[in-house]
Protein backbone atom coordinates (compact mmCIF):
# COMPACT_ATOMS: atom_id res chain seq x y z
CA UNK A 1 0.00 0.00 0.00
CA UNK A 2 0.91 3.78 -1.06
CA UNK A 3 1.64 6.29 0.99
CA UNK A 4 1.22 10.15 0.18
CA UNK A 5 3.11 12.73 1.94
CA UNK A 6 2.39 16.59 1.14
CA UNK A 7 4.84 19.04 2.17
CA UNK A 8 3.68 22.36 2.93
CA UNK A 9 6.61 24.62 3.17
CA UNK A 10 5.35 27.65 4.70
CA UNK A 11 6.10 29.35 8.55
CA UNK A 12 5.56 32.20 10.36
CA UNK A 13 8.49 32.17 11.40
CA UNK A 14 11.60 30.03 10.91
CA UNK A 15 13.25 27.94 13.58
CA UNK A 16 17.04 28.89 14.25
CA UNK A 17 17.86 24.94 14.36
CA UNK A 18 15.68 24.16 11.27
CA UNK A 19 17.10 23.26 7.60
CA UNK A 20 14.02 21.89 6.22
CA UNK A 21 12.71 23.83 3.22
CA UNK A 22 10.03 26.33 4.44
CA UNK A 23 9.27 29.97 3.00
CA UNK A 24 7.33 33.22 5.03
CA UNK A 25 3.90 32.41 4.99
CA UNK A 26 1.28 34.54 3.12
CA UNK A 27 -2.45 34.03 2.49
CA UNK A 28 -2.20 34.51 -1.57
CA UNK A 29 0.94 32.61 -2.17
CA UNK A 30 -0.65 29.56 0.41
CA UNK A 31 -3.79 29.14 -1.38
CA UNK A 32 -2.04 28.82 -5.02
CA UNK A 33 0.18 25.97 -3.57
CA UNK A 34 -2.71 24.47 -2.10
CA UNK A 35 -4.43 24.49 -5.96
CA UNK A 36 -0.93 23.46 -7.43
CA UNK A 37 -1.02 20.46 -4.99
CA UNK A 38 -4.27 19.44 -6.25
CA UNK A 39 -3.66 19.30 -9.64
CA UNK A 40 -0.60 17.11 -8.83
CA UNK A 41 -2.58 14.94 -6.78
CA UNK A 42 -5.31 14.84 -9.85
CA UNK A 43 -2.31 13.54 -11.97
CA UNK A 44 -2.20 10.31 -10.02
CA UNK A 45 -6.15 9.65 -11.56
CA UNK A 46 -5.98 6.64 -13.61
CA UNK A 47 -2.82 4.61 -12.25
CA UNK A 48 -4.54 2.38 -10.04
CA UNK A 49 -3.07 3.44 -6.84
CA UNK A 50 -4.01 2.64 -3.06
CA UNK A 51 -2.62 4.26 -0.27
CA UNK A 52 -3.45 3.60 3.04
CA UNK A 53 -1.62 6.81 4.82
CA UNK A 54 -1.81 10.80 4.25
CA UNK A 55 1.10 13.38 6.02
CA UNK A 56 0.90 16.55 6.06
CA UNK A 57 4.41 17.91 6.73
CA UNK A 58 6.38 20.98 7.06
CA UNK A 59 6.79 23.70 7.40
CA UNK A 60 4.06 24.61 9.60
CA UNK A 61 0.82 22.82 7.81
CA UNK A 62 -1.59 23.89 10.81
CA UNK A 63 -1.08 27.50 8.26
CA UNK A 64 -3.74 26.09 6.19
CA UNK A 65 -7.36 25.99 6.78
CA UNK A 66 -9.75 23.42 7.16
CA UNK A 67 -11.32 24.04 4.06
CA UNK A 68 -7.76 24.09 2.45
CA UNK A 69 -6.92 20.81 4.08
CA UNK A 70 -10.21 19.44 2.79
CA UNK A 71 -9.75 20.52 -0.41
CA UNK A 72 -6.52 18.80 -1.22
CA UNK A 73 -8.20 15.13 0.75
CA UNK A 74 -11.02 15.48 -1.18
CA UNK A 75 -8.88 15.61 -4.25
CA UNK A 76 -6.94 12.66 -3.05
CA UNK A 77 -9.61 11.02 -2.59
CA UNK A 78 -10.67 11.14 -6.32
CA UNK A 79 -7.54 10.37 -7.48
CA UNK A 80 -6.42 7.60 -5.56
CA UNK A 81 -8.59 4.98 -3.57
CA UNK A 82 -7.92 5.66 0.31
CA UNK A 83 -8.17 2.57 2.18
CA UNK A 84 -8.70 3.17 6.13
CA UNK A 85 -6.46 5.96 6.29
CA UNK A 86 -4.35 7.21 8.44
CA UNK A 87 -4.56 10.65 7.78
CA UNK A 88 -1.99 13.10 9.87
CA UNK A 89 -1.37 16.75 10.17
CA UNK A 90 1.79 18.52 12.24
CA UNK A 91 0.93 21.30 13.68
CA UNK A 92 2.23 24.06 15.58
CA UNK A 93 0.34 24.46 18.95
CA UNK A 94 0.63 28.50 18.29
CA UNK A 95 -1.43 28.33 14.70
CA UNK A 96 -3.99 26.01 16.07
CA UNK A 97 -7.17 26.53 17.95
CA UNK A 98 -10.35 24.71 18.94
CA UNK A 99 -11.96 25.87 15.76
CA UNK A 100 -9.78 25.02 13.54
CA UNK A 101 -8.90 21.52 14.79
CA UNK A 102 -12.71 20.38 14.35
CA UNK A 103 -12.83 21.20 11.34
CA UNK A 104 -9.26 19.58 10.44
CA UNK A 105 -11.20 16.82 11.96
CA UNK A 106 -14.79 17.31 9.61
CA UNK A 107 -12.28 17.45 6.57
CA UNK A 108 -10.80 14.03 7.40
CA UNK A 109 -7.34 14.25 9.62
CA UNK A 110 -7.45 11.48 12.43
CA UNK A 111 -3.73 12.41 13.46
CA UNK A 112 -2.40 15.71 14.19
CA UNK A 113 1.33 16.01 15.81
CA UNK A 114 2.35 18.43 18.00
CA UNK A 115 5.71 20.54 18.08
CA UNK A 116 5.96 21.05 21.27
CA UNK A 117 9.57 20.29 22.21
CA UNK A 118 9.63 21.02 25.83
CA UNK A 119 7.82 21.76 28.60
CA UNK A 120 10.31 24.63 29.70
CA UNK A 121 9.28 27.93 28.80
CA UNK A 122 12.83 29.11 28.12
CA UNK A 123 13.85 26.16 26.67
CA UNK A 124 11.29 26.68 24.20
CA UNK A 125 12.06 30.76 23.48
CA UNK A 126 15.67 28.66 23.22
CA UNK A 127 14.48 27.28 20.43
CA UNK A 128 12.74 29.93 18.81
CA UNK A 129 8.93 28.83 19.52
CA UNK A 130 6.35 30.97 19.18
CA UNK A 131 4.43 29.36 22.07
CA UNK A 132 4.86 28.65 25.55
CA UNK A 133 3.91 25.02 27.30
CA UNK A 134 0.39 26.18 28.29
CA UNK A 135 -0.27 27.27 24.98
CA UNK A 136 0.70 23.78 23.61
CA UNK A 137 -1.35 21.23 26.47
CA UNK A 138 -4.31 23.78 25.39
CA UNK A 139 -3.61 23.01 21.86
CA UNK A 140 -3.31 19.01 23.07
CA UNK A 141 -6.54 19.26 25.11
CA UNK A 142 -8.71 20.89 22.09
CA UNK A 143 -7.73 18.36 19.87
CA UNK A 144 -8.94 15.32 22.19
CA UNK A 145 -11.76 17.67 22.25
CA UNK A 146 -12.54 17.91 18.83
CA UNK A 147 -12.23 13.80 18.61
CA UNK A 148 -8.63 13.21 18.36
CA UNK A 149 -7.40 10.10 19.96
CA UNK A 150 -4.44 9.42 18.26
CA UNK A 151 -1.86 12.74 19.67
CA UNK A 152 1.41 12.70 18.61
CA UNK A 153 4.10 15.11 20.43
CA UNK A 154 7.46 16.03 19.47
CA UNK A 155 10.07 16.47 22.50
CA UNK A 156 13.49 18.01 21.58
CA UNK A 157 16.62 16.65 23.34
CA UNK A 158 19.91 18.81 24.27
CA UNK A 159 18.91 22.14 24.10
CA UNK A 160 20.23 24.51 26.04
CA UNK A 161 19.92 24.78 29.95
CA UNK A 162 18.27 21.06 29.68
CA UNK A 163 19.08 18.60 32.66
CA UNK A 164 18.09 14.99 32.76
CA UNK A 165 15.57 16.36 35.36
CA UNK A 166 14.14 19.44 32.90
CA UNK A 167 13.86 16.34 30.35
CA UNK A 168 11.99 14.17 32.53
CA UNK A 169 9.85 17.07 33.85
CA UNK A 170 9.19 17.86 29.99
CA UNK A 171 8.50 13.53 29.77
CA UNK A 172 5.86 13.73 32.69
CA UNK A 173 4.35 16.71 31.34
CA UNK A 174 3.72 15.64 28.48
CA UNK A 175 2.88 12.02 28.92
CA UNK A 176 0.18 13.18 31.30
CA UNK A 177 -1.45 14.74 28.31
CA UNK A 178 -3.96 12.51 26.28
CA UNK A 179 -0.99 11.43 23.65
CA UNK A 180 -0.10 8.50 22.11
CA UNK A 181 2.88 8.96 19.94
CA UNK A 182 6.08 10.76 21.19
CA UNK A 183 9.21 11.72 18.93
CA UNK A 184 12.05 12.61 20.37
CA UNK A 185 14.67 14.45 18.29
CA UNK A 186 18.26 15.10 19.46
CA UNK A 187 19.31 18.95 18.61
CA UNK A 188 21.16 18.65 15.52
CA UNK A 189 22.76 22.10 14.14
CA UNK A 190 23.23 22.24 10.61
CA UNK A 191 25.03 23.94 8.12
CA UNK A 192 22.96 27.05 6.99
CA UNK A 193 20.72 27.11 9.94
CA UNK A 194 21.09 30.28 12.63
CA UNK A 195 22.43 27.94 15.42
CA UNK A 196 25.12 26.97 13.03
CA UNK A 197 26.67 30.61 13.82
CA UNK A 198 26.52 30.38 17.14
CA UNK A 199 29.72 28.61 18.71
CA UNK A 200 28.28 27.90 21.81
CA UNK A 201 25.27 26.18 20.08
CA UNK A 202 27.51 23.82 18.17
CA UNK A 203 29.63 22.76 20.96
CA UNK A 204 26.08 22.05 22.95
CA UNK A 205 25.01 19.99 20.05
CA UNK A 206 28.20 18.05 19.22
CA UNK A 207 28.35 17.16 23.10
CA UNK A 208 27.84 13.32 22.73
CA UNK A 209 28.19 12.26 25.85
CA UNK A 210 25.92 14.86 27.23
CA UNK A 211 23.15 14.18 24.64
CA UNK A 212 23.20 10.12 25.24
CA UNK A 213 23.01 10.69 28.86
CA UNK A 214 19.56 12.67 27.95
CA UNK A 215 18.32 10.04 25.14
CA UNK A 216 18.88 7.03 27.45
CA UNK A 217 17.38 8.92 30.58
CA UNK A 218 14.00 9.44 28.32
CA UNK A 219 14.32 6.03 26.63
CA UNK A 220 13.98 4.81 30.45
CA UNK A 221 11.19 7.39 31.72
CA UNK A 222 8.99 7.16 28.22
CA UNK A 223 9.26 3.10 29.07
CA UNK A 224 7.49 3.79 32.55
CA UNK A 225 5.22 6.06 31.23
CA UNK A 226 3.59 2.73 28.94
CA UNK A 227 5.53 3.82 25.45
CA UNK A 228 6.96 1.42 23.46
CA UNK A 229 10.21 2.36 21.76
CA UNK A 230 9.79 1.22 18.31
CA UNK A 231 12.03 3.14 16.00
CA UNK A 232 15.31 4.96 17.24
CA UNK A 233 13.25 8.79 17.57
CA UNK A 234 9.84 7.23 18.09
CA UNK A 235 7.75 6.26 21.03
CA UNK A 236 3.92 4.61 21.03
CA UNK A 237 1.22 3.52 23.23
CA UNK A 238 -0.03 -0.20 21.78
CA UNK A 239 -1.52 -0.01 18.54
CA UNK A 240 -0.87 3.53 17.55
CA UNK A 241 2.82 3.58 15.64
CA UNK A 242 2.91 6.09 12.91
CA UNK A 243 1.63 3.81 9.76
CA UNK A 244 3.04 6.57 7.27
CA UNK A 245 6.42 7.10 8.57
CA UNK A 246 7.05 3.08 8.95
CA UNK A 247 6.46 2.94 5.40
CA UNK A 248 9.70 4.96 5.23
CA UNK A 249 11.40 2.33 7.13
CA UNK A 250 10.04 -0.67 5.94
CA UNK A 251 11.16 0.25 1.87
CA UNK A 252 7.18 0.68 1.04
CA UNK A 253 6.81 3.13 -1.64
CA UNK A 254 5.40 6.98 -1.41
CA UNK A 255 4.57 9.70 -3.59
CA UNK A 256 5.89 13.25 -2.47
CA UNK A 257 3.87 16.09 -3.38
CA UNK A 258 5.25 19.25 -3.07
CA UNK A 259 8.78 21.57 -2.91
CA UNK A 260 11.46 19.31 -2.07
CA UNK A 261 8.82 15.89 -1.34
CA UNK A 262 10.87 13.22 -1.40
CA UNK A 263 8.72 9.87 -3.45
CA UNK A 264 10.15 6.11 -3.37
CA UNK A 265 8.53 4.04 -6.06
CA UNK A 266 9.90 1.42 -8.31
CA UNK A 267 13.00 1.00 -6.51
CA UNK A 268 14.07 4.61 -7.30
CA UNK A 269 14.48 7.85 -4.83
CA UNK A 270 12.93 11.48 -6.35
CA UNK A 271 13.12 14.46 -5.26
CA UNK A 272 11.19 17.58 -6.28
CA UNK A 273 13.30 20.85 -6.48
CA UNK A 274 13.19 23.74 -3.58
CA UNK A 275 11.23 26.60 -5.73
CA UNK A 276 7.56 27.13 -4.67
CA UNK A 277 6.88 29.67 -7.57
CA UNK A 278 7.54 27.34 -9.88
CA UNK A 279 5.63 24.63 -8.58
CA UNK A 280 3.30 26.72 -8.30
CA UNK A 281 3.32 27.53 -12.00
CA UNK A 282 4.05 23.85 -12.92
CA UNK A 283 1.09 21.73 -14.02
CA UNK A 284 3.58 18.47 -12.59
CA UNK A 285 5.86 18.92 -10.35
CA UNK A 286 9.41 18.74 -11.09
CA UNK A 287 11.26 15.64 -9.89
CA UNK A 288 14.85 14.69 -10.01
CA UNK A 289 16.21 11.56 -9.82
CA UNK A 290 18.71 11.04 -5.95
CA UNK A 291 18.84 7.31 -6.55
CA UNK A 292 18.02 4.00 -8.63
CA UNK A 293 20.29 0.76 -8.49
CA UNK A 294 20.08 1.36 -5.27
CA UNK A 295 21.85 -1.71 -2.89
CA UNK A 296 19.26 -3.42 -1.36
CA UNK A 297 20.96 -5.36 1.26
CA UNK A 298 22.43 -2.89 2.70
CA UNK A 299 19.45 -0.46 2.54
CA UNK A 300 17.43 -3.20 4.72
CA UNK A 301 19.93 -3.19 7.33
CA UNK A 302 20.13 0.67 7.34
CA UNK A 303 16.34 1.18 7.90
CA UNK A 304 15.17 -2.10 9.67
CA UNK A 305 17.46 -1.36 12.33
CA UNK A 306 16.22 1.96 13.19
CA UNK A 307 13.03 -0.48 13.90
CA UNK A 308 13.05 -2.07 17.45
CA UNK A 309 11.74 -4.91 15.19
CA UNK A 310 15.21 -5.22 13.80
CA UNK A 311 16.12 -7.41 10.40
CA UNK A 312 15.58 -10.90 9.71
CA UNK A 313 18.24 -13.00 8.74
CA UNK A 314 15.84 -14.52 6.06
CA UNK A 315 14.79 -11.70 4.08
CA UNK A 316 18.54 -10.56 4.11
CA UNK A 317 19.70 -14.29 2.60
CA UNK A 318 17.29 -13.54 0.04
CA UNK A 319 18.77 -10.55 -0.74
CA UNK A 320 22.01 -10.97 -0.56
CA UNK A 321 22.77 -15.06 -0.27
CA UNK A 322 22.59 -17.00 3.48
CA UNK A 323 26.91 -16.82 3.38
CA UNK A 324 26.26 -12.63 4.11
CA UNK A 325 23.37 -13.20 6.35
CA UNK A 326 25.63 -15.37 8.45
CA UNK A 327 28.70 -12.96 8.72
CA UNK A 328 26.25 -10.57 9.97
CA UNK A 329 24.92 -12.40 12.19
CA UNK A 330 28.40 -13.59 13.57
CA UNK A 331 29.50 -10.15 13.75
CA UNK A 332 25.83 -9.10 15.93
CA UNK A 333 27.10 -11.64 18.57
CA UNK A 334 29.97 -9.66 19.68
CA UNK A 335 27.37 -6.57 19.49
CA UNK A 336 24.87 -8.88 21.61
CA UNK A 337 27.90 -9.37 24.15
CA UNK A 338 28.52 -5.68 24.74
CA UNK A 339 24.86 -5.29 25.19
CA UNK A 340 24.81 -3.14 21.98
CA UNK A 341 22.12 -5.80 20.11
CA UNK A 342 19.63 -8.45 20.92
CA UNK A 343 19.54 -11.40 18.53
CA UNK A 344 16.50 -13.32 18.79
CA UNK A 345 13.82 -15.56 16.47
CA UNK A 346 15.89 -15.30 13.20
CA UNK A 347 16.14 -11.37 13.89
CA UNK A 348 19.11 -8.82 14.75
CA UNK A 349 17.86 -5.21 16.38
CA UNK A 350 19.70 -2.58 18.64
CA UNK A 351 18.77 -1.93 22.00
CA UNK A 352 18.63 1.78 23.35
CA UNK A 353 22.42 1.76 23.65
CA UNK A 354 23.31 0.67 20.45
CA UNK A 355 20.44 2.96 18.75
CA UNK A 356 23.17 5.75 19.96
CA UNK A 357 25.69 3.75 17.86
CA UNK A 358 23.74 3.14 14.76
CA UNK A 359 25.63 4.65 11.80
CA UNK A 360 28.68 3.08 13.09
CA UNK A 361 27.28 -0.17 13.78
CA UNK A 362 25.88 -0.43 10.17
CA UNK A 363 29.36 0.50 9.05
CA UNK A 364 30.96 -2.75 10.96
CA UNK A 365 28.25 -4.94 10.21
CA UNK A 366 28.42 -4.03 6.55
CA UNK A 367 31.65 -3.61 5.94
CA UNK A 368 33.30 -5.93 3.43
Amino acid sequence: MTGIYIHIPFCLRKCPYCDFYSREYSEEKMQAYVDAVCRNISSLKGRGIAADSVYFGGGTPSLMSASQVYKILDCTNKSVTLVSPEITIEANPSSTDYEKLCGYKSAGVNRISFGVQSADDEQLKTLGRLHDFKTAEQAVLSAQRAGFDNISCDIMIGVKGQTADSLGSTVKSITALPVSHISAYMLKVEQGTRYYLDEQMRRLAEDDERMSGLYLSLCSQLAQAGFEHYEISNFARFGKRSRHNMKYWQREEYIGIGCSAHSFSDGRRLACQQDIDEFILSNVQKNVLIEEDIDQAFEYIMLSLRLADGLSLDRLARLKGAEYSQQVKKRAERLEREGLARIAGGRIALTDRGFLLSNSIILYLTDS
